[in-house]
């Protein structure tokens, strides 16, 4: 071979080989969301935006509202590796992940969106947490914080506990079981089902947090809204594909993790000035009326409730393999840190 035609040929490999590194070095994650963009999303939204940035592009996240995934197949998805992440409630699948549904108890004691970040960010770490969610290949990433939920309804308000009696309600998770204990007949469905079923007749209430009741236009056919009845509230984290997480380089998971409270300041933010500006207009706007119990029958709803479901809930996942005792303490006494 000529020297010529030898230094072209080493030049093109090089190039070839430079080239390769930096399309090697471009990553790719698929996220699976539901619904549309709104309050919920928006964790996952700014951390999408803040990854490319510190990466130049390089490292990006794809998210699908619904063309990935269902969601309560998210947690399978992630498992086969069909996405890189994605975002799931908890309340949908509770045998998928029995140990997260602790935060889903009625009336915890969670008062604000930070506190719930803060208890759940540490219940992610707990070991037999971690364990759980590794039989789905998932790591825990970070939690979309989300109010106590309250219930929105159509027809004849009720104005007692007792008028729950027989009411059909959406209701999930430890909300199902506070509704079920005040005489409610609560059913369990995904939110994207939920104005079907209201439009139906299948249900003639939904538990939501309030960003909910305006992305899935339950507002549009609402007559009343309790303001206090605070049940409880549903755990919704993101999640990752633990192979896909531990192959990313050394900068990429940096940018990814690094990012993590940046894009939670940004939800809570969001969702406090934002979302709960709009909330209150939103009812005046549309007539909606604003039921509120008093102090005593709340306090009577919590005594029925809240002790009765803890303890069902312990011997349930004690029978079940999780050391739920230890899990039940450790969320109350963070609650209690966080205060």
């Amino acid at each position: 071979m000529k020297k010529s035609t030898f230094k072209t040929a080493v030049l093109a490999g090089l190039a070839f080989s430079f080239l390769g590194a930096e399309v090697a070095q471009a990553v790719e994650w698929n996220v699976s969301l539901w619904g549309k963009r709104r309050a919920f999303t928006e964790n996952t939204e700014k951390l999408a935006e803040l990854v490319a940035a510190k990466t130049n592009g390089e490292f990006t996240l794809n998210i699908s509202y619904g063309g990935l995934s269902n969601s309560r197949e998210n947690l399978d998805g992630i498992s086969i590796g069909a996405f890189e992440m994605a975002q799931f409630c908890a309340g949908y699948h509770r045998d998928k992940n029995p140990s997260i549904t602790v935060l889903e108890l009625p009336f915890l004691g969670v008062t604000s969106l930070e506190q719930e970040r803060q208890v759940s960010m540490a219940l992610y770490d707990h070991p037999a947490v971690v364990e759980d969610l590794a039989r789905w290949n998932a790591t825990l990433l970070m939690p979309s914080p989300m109010p106590q939920y309250n219930i929105i309804g159509m027809g004849d308000a009720p104005t007692t506990l007792a008028d729950f009696e027989g009411l059909s309600v959406r209701a999930t998770g430890g909300i199902g079981a506070a509704m079920e204990a005040v005489g409610a007949v609560p059913t369990s469905m995904s939110a994207s089902e939920v104005r079907q079923a209201l439009d139906s007749g299948v249900v003639k209430a939904v538990a939501f947090a309030p960003h909910a009741h305006m992305a899935f236009g339950t507002v549009e056919k609402a007559d009343w809204w309790t303001t206090n009845l605070n049940p409880g509230t549903v755990n919704c984290p993101v999640v990752v594909n633990t192979d896909a997480l531990n192959a990313l380089s050394d900068a990429h998971r940096e940018a990814l993790l690094g990012s993590i409270d940046e894009a939670l300041d940004h939800y809570i933010d969001n969702y406090e000035n934002n979302t709960m500006g709009k909330w209150g207009p939103t009812l005046d706007e549309r007539g909606i009326e604003r039921i509120t119990f008093s102090d005593e029958a709340l306090d009577a709803f919590r005594n029925k409730v809240a002790g009765p479901a803890a303890a069902d809930w312990v011997k349930e996942m004690s029978d079940a393999g999780l050391p739920a005792e230890e899990l039940y303490d450790f969320a109350k006494a963070k609650i209690a840190e966080f205060e």
